[in-house]
């Protein structure tokens, strides 16, 4: 945790940014490179009965650290996807309850 998970964005390029943008994030959270995980679906998007372009959408999962923090990661991954020549993103964070968060079979933390 956190985890990225990308649409509408190429692997590819997921692929090129990844070690930058891992490494800042690390760094504003103050947790190792290693906490982080980033997947890119692979989706189809359909507009008016014809296929498109998917927007390109980055949702995060992640254990609360507060306002300035989100802040500073959301900037962060908004300038390392732009770095793309992707002109719009939505990014949307999702919090876990770390007391409802599991890892092989036992509670996070105990």
């Amino acid at each position: 945790m956190p985890q990225l998970i990308f649409r509408g964005i190429p692997a590819e390029g997921i692929r090129a940014i990844s070690i930058p943008l891992v490494e800042e994030m690390a760094a504003i959270c103050q947790c190792g490179t290693d906490n982080f995980t980033l997947e890119c679906l692979h989706v189809t998007a359909i507009f008016d009965g014809k296929y498109t372009d998917a927007y390109p959408v980055i949702d995060v999962w992640w254990f609360e650290r507060g306002d300035e923090v989100r802040d500073q990661m959301a900037e962060a991954i908004d300038r390392h996807v732009r770095s793309l020549g992707i002109p719009d993103l939505e990014i949307s964070f999702r919090v876990g309850r770390e007391d409802n968060f599991y890892m092989n079979g036992r509670r996070y933390g105990s």
